[in-house]
Parts: C-alpha cells; structure tokens; sequence
C-alpha cells in the first residue's frame, strides 16, 4: 500500500499518531460516492461508498449472509432466536440456550448480504459499519466473555479478530473493544448509562495483517459521544477476508450471578466501503 494512501486510511479512521479523537473531518455515513476530479487533474479524494443498507421489515434475516440460531437445538420451543420487531432485528437469549459447545451459549448472524451474494473485506481495505443497538438491563455485562459483536474470518475454530464486549472490571459493568490478537484494548466506557436506551455504533477497520491493521469505535447515547477510540498498528487479519457478526454471545462460566433471560435490538444497519 502507498505512503499516500495509508495516509488517507489512517486520517478515516482517526487512528494515526496525532489524529483527532472526533469524528471532525470524516466523510459522512450518507456519502455515497466520490467527489468529481478537478479540472486540472488532482486526484479524487476517498469516499465512503454505501454497499449495504437492509431494512430488517422488508429483508428480514436475508439480510445476512448465515443466521445462526440455536445451532445446537438446546431450545426449540424458543425458535426463531433470531428475528425481527419491526424495523429492528431481535436477538433472544435464554439461561436454558446451549451452543455446541456446551459451557457457552450463542446466538448470532455473519456477514453483510446482498441479495444473491455478500460482502466480502479483503486485506488492505478499509469497512465502517454504523448501526442502533438497544440494550436492556436484563442484558449485563459479565466476568467471562459477552460479545455482541465480532469480527472473524470464516469457517470453525477460527478465533475472533476484534470483539465488542460486555465485561464486568473491578466489579463494574462496562462496554468495551479489543483487538484480540495481542488482548489490545482500543477503548471501554460504562455500560450502565447505556441501559434501557439506544446507542449509535460507528466502527471502522482497516484490514491488515501484522501491524498493519487501524481500527476506530464511536458510541453516541442521547446525542453525546461516550466514547471515541482508535488503535494502529494492530493486527485485524488471519486470512482469506474479514466478516462481522452480531448477537449474543456469552460464557456459561460468569461469577457475578449477571446470566438473565434477556435480548438485543439492533437497527439502521449500514456498511461503508473507503473507496
């Protein structure tokens, strides 16, 4: 990759040395094209690009590339999992839920679908995915692992490339992002305050193996940002290509007593490509 064109990628996800910790000066999530080259030949600038959008009223979970609901059958009755509430996806858990592994429980969706086909991120591109969420307070943070959201490369056994988690620090419940290669922490604010209300994601990575990764996390609540965080220099890939996933997914082993019946709503879903 060029010196100029790190340079554009480190400046979108406000992780270079020095970057501003706001979002001042980045393209907008609406932005779905490039500004047009000047007549006298300078380059156009990088853009976001809109390549996915579903309304979850009209797609439902097609808007997925795989659902991943109750894969153990440890609760049928409870079926779908995984759903929609109006314009927003549901996602449902129960103390009873096992996933294949059996001291755990998961329910989750992967990738970002487009009709017949999905999203592929590649090494050396740069995604932002921007969506609602709506956490209850039945939904708490844990001493173990609680992720809602992950971003993995495809197929089993594979571990986890960045995790959004619930985790519970010094008997506190917080909301945090790690890379997970290294147990690097990119940023963690209270889950509390967050209870029983919706909060905007805005989540960007660059894709790089080694130290050529860059990732940025924006929460807003109430208008207010909470918390905006960035890290280069970090590794966001193992192989073959990226792929998001959303849901609950949680150990069995907390000690906090945190485990309830609970769910997620997530909505306005949009994924980004720097182009």
């Amino acid at each position: 990759m060029t010196t100029s064109r790190r340079t554009v990628l480190a400046a979108a996800l406000g992780a270079g040395a020095g970057a501003a910790t706001t979002a001042a000066g980045i393209p907008p999530a609406a932005a779905t094209g490039l500004p047009s080259a000047t007549a006298a030949g300078i380059p156009r600038a990088a853009a976001w690009k809109l390549r996915w959008a579903p309304s979850a009223r009209d797609v439902g979970t097609r808007a997925f590339e795989t659902v991943e609901d109750d894969r153990a059958a440890s609760h049928p009755a409870a079926k779908p999992h995984i759903r929609t509430e109006g314009d927003a996806f549901r996602f449902d858990i129960h103390t009873v839920d096992r996933d294949t592994h059996t001291d755990r429980q998961r329910q989750e969706v992967t990738g970002c679908r487009t009709g017949d086909t999905y999203l592929t991120w590649r090494e050396g591109e740069t995604w932002r995915v921007t969506y609602r969420m709506y956490l209850p307070r039945s939904l708490r943070a844990t001493t173990t692992f609680t992720h809602i959201m992950q971003m993995k490369q495809p197929g089993t056994g594979t571990s986890p490339i960045v995790v959004q988690s619930l985790r519970r620090v010094g008997g506190e419940q917080t909301i945090e992002l790690k890379v997970f290669g290294g147990d690097v922490l990119v940023g963690r604010t209270a889950l509390e305050p967050l209870h029983d209300s919706w909060t905007d994601v805005d989540f960007r990575i660059t894709v790089g193996d080694g130290a050529s990764g860059a990732v940025r996390w924006i929460l807003k609540n109430g208008g207010a940002t909470v918390v905006d965080a960035s890290k280069s220099g970090v590794d966001t890939f193992l192989a073959d290509r990226v792929r998001p996933k959303w849901g609950i997914y949680r150990s069995l082993g907390d000690t906090s007593g945190s485990l309830r019946d609970t769910y997620m709503l997530l909505t306005g879903m949009h994924a980004h490509q720097l182009v």
